[in-house]
């Protein structure tokens, strides 16, 4: 059954035709009410679509033979040579090894330290340094001279260099996290928008931006994660999904869904047949075999490169979702919502993104109004700040599914979610003992408590009952 609510449509090309006034990215979300009004702006609207266009193209497709009634099913996978990259994708992937050059040349501190690398400051002021010759050696001259004309000197490339500046972390902070990568993902937008990539047949040239430019990315970050010990930013720790990407798991379940005809036809459950389960996460032989092809399974490999113990205890939201038996397209959708609940919705993820014309703080005309969520009544405000929870509602935010302009009436819930010291209900048995784990906040009052041997938190989605092993598994 495909889910009518994913537009179908790409992300809009800029109007060549009327003449557009660029602006520098600036920060506008600064409270909670902010991130309520992000949820209705062009900005939000154009992410999404943009997420679910790229989504789209990584479902394997159903091909009819010519003069046969056969259907062959075309998968794609890392570095496959079947995958076309146009020349601004190649140009695109050569950008990112030069940046990752970078780093040979700011090996890292020896000294003690903490927390992050200090060197990570001195590579951040290297790109800084060289990225505007950069972009004009890798991106169309056309492209960054777009708007140079008017009387600000305000142009594309202004708006394109502070997305990709922002992509690699925070040289202050000496963190990375999906903040950053979704800077990355607003600066392929961006581009897109301006026309930097051949129109071709609906997926060819998405699939080669997932590909040819995504994955190059990721492994430049996750180079940098280790070379120079970046913290995660803004991480729920145990609770989160994973320390600092989210995409992968977008687009690597949509490469092992069940094979489609076109964007309009995604299922809502199924998986590609051969395909691993989802439950081989957990296995690290598996993981290393499908991380070579798979970018689910590769970010997965990430984790296992730079965590110990066992999986279900380091990772174990995604472990739950491991357990989800509808299949990886059902795994695809709840990662799709999660995405919106947990990155879009959330303001220490959204409060250091830039808004400028191609992202614009704009309201859409065709976004109903938002009221208040269990997302964002946690939020800082202007007469107070709130403790954020250091996790959100999944519960929730899977239930109530995705909020977007064009996705009908919202439901949001004007409830917040209460802490489990802050209701009236009866209290939960606080867990005891050196094995215990910690209680989510959002773990329903009226839930039973984990045995000693502990569960891990299940996604709303995930509702296998599925329990973590006695002893890790092999």
């Amino acid at each position: 059954m495909a889910d009518t609510r994913i537009p179908h449509q790409p992300l809009k090309l800029l109007d060549n035709k009327t003449e557009h006034k660029f602006a520098l990215p600036a920060k506008c979300i600064h409270d909670g009410e902010d991130v309520s009004f992000f949820l209705t702006t062009k900005a939000y609207s154009d992410i999404m679509t943009f997420l679910f266009q790229l989504n789209a193209s990584m479902f394997p497709r159903k091909a009819t033979q010519e003069d046969s009634v056969s259907q062959t099913v075309e998968a794609w996978k890392l570095n496959d040579p079947r995958v076309p990259l146009s020349p601004i994708t190649l140009k695109l992937s050569q950008l990112l090894e030069k940046l990752a050059s970078f780093i040979d040349e700011v090996p890292p501190d020896t000294g003690p330290r903490r927390f992050g690398n200090v060197s990570f400051r001195k590579w951040y002021e290297l790109v800084k340094e060289r990225l505007p010759a950069l972009m004009d050696e890798y991106l169309p001259a056309e492209i960054l001279a777009l708007g140079g004309g008017d009387s600000e000197g305000t142009s594309a490339k202004t708006e394109l260099e502070a997305y990709l500046y922002g992509s690699f972390g925070s040289s202050q902070r000496l963190d990375y996290g999906t903040g950053h990568e979704l800077s990355f993902l607003a600066f392929l937008g961006c581009l897109w928008k301006l026309g930097a990539f051949p129109r071709t047949e609906s997926g060819v040239e998405e699939r080669g931006i997932v590909l040819g430019v995504i994955e190059p990315y990721l492994q430049l970050v996750r180079r940098l994660i280790l070379t120079y010990t970046l913290e995660p930013a803004g991480s729920h720790g145990v609770w989160g999904l994973d320390d600092h990407s989210f995409l992968p798991y977008i687009f690597g379940s949509a490469q092992l869904s069940p094979a489609i005809r076109a964007p309009a036809d995604i299922p809502a459950e199924g998986s590609l047949p051969n395909a691993p389960n989802p439950p081989d996460v957990a296995k690290a032989d598996v993981v290393g075999r499908e991380r070579k092809t798979n970018m689910y399974f590769n970010a997965i490999g990430f984790i296992y490169d730079v965590k110990r113990g066992p999986f279900w205890e380091h990772s174990p939201i995604l472990f739950d979702i491991s357990g989800v038996k509808a299949g990886w397209a059902k795994i695809n959708k709840g990662m799709l919502k999660m995405y919106n609940a947990e990155v879009l919705s959330k303001f220490p993820v959204v409060q250091h993104f830039p808004f400028g014309s191609l992202f614009a703080w704009e309201k859409d005309p065709a976004a109903l109004a938002i009221n208040a969520s269990v997302h964002t009544t946690s939020q800082p405000t202007r007469q107070t700040t709130v403790t954020q929870s250091r996790s959100a509602p999944l519960r929730d935010a899977m239930q109530e599914g995705m909020r977007a302009p064009w996705a009908g009436a919202p439901t949001w819930s004007t409830a917040g979610t209460a802490a489990p010291w802050a209701t009236t209900r009866a209290q939960l048995p606080v867990p005891d003992g050196p094995n215990q784990p910690t209680r989510a906040p959002w773990v329903s009052a009226t839930a039973v408590p984990p045995p000693a041997s502990g569960n891990a938190t299940a996604a709303p989605w995930a509702r296998s009952g599925r329990k973590p092993p006695r002893k890790p598994p092999a």
